[in-house]
């Protein structure tokens, strides 16, 4: 019996500065939006449509992320990607209707044009640290994956040749 070559597979993975930063920019982006929105003057109702609204924009921006990801894996010949056809108009539709709407509550409100700039930056955060996130996250899965994989295959090739130095 042969034995198995030996091969080094290297697993990229993001550094723990880089996750610490995804975890704090998203952190912060959170907060400010969270203060800003529990400061918000104005009507009660208008508060708590914006509220909804930034919700709307966060849930959105993850599963956009997601979408994103599996399609890409889908075209590198994955077995993700058997969404039902409208599916990526709904995905891409949330997004931008979230986006849409969000923005459009944010210009109409009558409040000082300053917090309506604090309100507008801490959202836009709130969005690409959310996409940054949502990548690191994946990113993060998709290595443990590969590392799973990995051990299970140096599982099996001890095995056989267990088995094989047995007979």
């Amino acid at each position: 019996m042969q034995p198995f070559p030996s091969t080094t597979v290297s697993i990229q993975r993001d550094t723990r500065a880089w996750q610490f930063q995804a975890w704090a920019s998203f952190g912060i982006a959170v907060f400010l939006c969270a203060t800003g929105l529990s400061w918000l003057p104005g009507e009660a109702l208008d508060r708590a449509f914006m509220v909804m609204g930034y919700v709307f924009c966060l849930s959105t921006a993850f599963m956009l992320a997601k979408f994103v990801r599996d399609s890409q894996h889908a075209g590198a010949g994955g077995t993700a990607g058997r969404d039902v056809p409208m599916w990526r108009l709904v995905v891409w539709g949330s997004f931008f209707t979230a986006m849409g709407l969000t923005g459009w509550g944010l210009v109409r409100m009558e409040i000082n044009d300053a917090y309506k700039a604090f309100l507008g930056v801490s959202w836009l955060f709130l969005i690409s640290s959310a996409f940054t996130l949502a990548k690191t996250l994946r990113d993060r899965h998709e290595a443990d994956l590969i590392e799973a994989r990995l051990q299970g295959c140096r599982a099996a090739r001890q095995e056989a040749a267990a088995a094989g130095s047995a007979e």
